[in-house]
């Protein structure tokens, strides 16, 4: 079981990353959210595939009896999944107001789109100047 994970992080990660490298915003935020599951599934696949009962200690023992599911990394997984989840829904929020604001979600027009309000921004600011000059 662990070696078929180990190909199916590997193509989470792979498709992830070829993701996260396109142009579109969407696609990247697919990305993210496919990087994030491969991670998931790491923690899972390292923490070891065990089917054992809860590790729950019995009142006439000391030591729980083995095979026991380790918990540490399900509870990494399920806080890394919430931390996910939301930093998912902030990049969702972030892509609606930009696509508003530029109309686009194509990161050239975007950067195209900054470098000419930059450009008007030092235009204003340099006619600015030359008024305050003309009034001293």
């Amino acid at each position: 079981m662990e070696p078929v994970l180990a190909v199916v992080i590997g193509g989470l990660y792979a498709a992830g990353m070829y993701l996260m490298v396109r142009r579109s915003i969407v696609k990247m935020i697919f990305g993210l959210a496919l990087l994030g599951n491969a991670a998931n599934l790491l923690i899972f696949t390292v923490g070891r595939l065990t089917r054992g009962r809860p590790p729950h200690i019995p009142l006439d023992s000391a030591l729980p009896s083995l095979p026991v599911a380790d918990p540490v990394p399900q509870a990494l997984i399920l806080t890394a999944i919430v931390i996910g989840f939301g930093v998912q829904a902030f990049a969702l929020v972030l892509i609606k107001r930009v696509y508003q604001t530029v109309g686009s979600d194509d990161q050239d027009v975007m950067l195209t789109e900054n470098q000419e309000q930059e450009q008007q921004g030092h235009r204003l600011r340099d006619t600015g100047q030359e008024r305050q000059g003309e009034e001293a």
